[in-house]
């Protein structure tokens, strides 16, 4: 096992231990999908409490985890409501949108970076038409309102919304196809439209992901409403099966994110 990895199962269990002596809420830092897979994979009497996830949005990729006494967590009864202090939204748009130029993912994300804001105290970066909302820790707020000013060529205009009431529902492609079996690769294979033996490499080196959960087994079976994320790829959501054809092959739906 890496160092790193080491040091964050030590982070882990070090924030589930302070919940459950100090009976109260604590959180680690945005987890991506490896950091996600090494919180699912700890031994579970490693861990002193239960620990809930939320990235900002339902589908959301990068997630905070909140350790919860046993006494608070029995009380829960809105599991997005124990973000509510722990995640900021910030929504960055151009101050002229006249004169505004269209922005990548990776462009909001460098003139974070450039800020010298660290990656993991930044959730995902959603864009929708000419703006873009960033979840963020509650302590990079202030700064990021007051510092990001101007992304490429286009000045921009950041300020805080409300996590409560806030909705994002992403855009996805809706995808129908046949399958011999519901396997991941036969799932990989249909939602980025290449052939089983391109992408199961990718399962094998472990760029494929479950629900956040590592899966290098290609014949492994996702259940209906499982989110698939790929490494360098992008990620989909396997919705359900349409029954069979007359061939005996298997109609499935899938949402492929755009």
């Amino acid at each position: 096992m890496q160092k790193e990895e080491q040091l964050l199962e030590k982070r882990l269990v070090e924030l589930s231990r302070v919940a459950y002596h100090r009976e109260r809420i604590t959180y680690s830092d945005f987890l991506n999908l490896n950091e996600l897979n090494i919180l699912h994979s700890l031994p579970k009497d490693t861990l002193f409490t239960r620990y809930f996830l939320f990235g900002g949005y339902e589908s959301a990729e990068r997630q905070l985890a909140a350790f919860l006494p046993d006494a608070l967590s029995l009380r829960v009864e809105n599991e997005e409501s124990l973000f509510f202090d722990a995640i900021s939204v910030i929504k960055i748009s151009p101050l002229h949108e006249k004169y505004s130029e269209e922005l990548s993912h990776r462009d909001y994300l460098g003139a974070i970076l450039n800020l010298g804001i660290e990656r993991n105290k930044i959730g995902d970066i959603v864009l929708e038409k000419n703006l873009a909302y960033v979840f963020a820790r509650p302590q990079m707020k202030d700064f990021l309102i007051e510092n990001l000013d101007q992304i490429r060529h286009t000045a921009v205009m950041a300020r805080e919304e409300e996590l409560h009431g806030f909705s994002y529902s992403p855009r996805f492609e809706e995808m129908k196809g046949t399958v011999a079996s519901v396997r991941l690769d036969s799932l990989l294979s249909l939602a980025f439209s290449s052939s089983r033996s391109k992408l199961c490499p990718l399962i094998e080196a472990g760029k494929v992901f479950v629900n956040g959960k590592l899966v290098t087994s290609n014949a492994y079976q996702p259940k209906e409403g499982d989110r698939v994320s790929v490494r360098g790829m992008g990620k989909f959501q396997y919705v359900k099966t349409m029954g069979n054809t007359k061939k005996g092959r298997i109609s499935v739906l899938v949402y492929k994110y755009v």
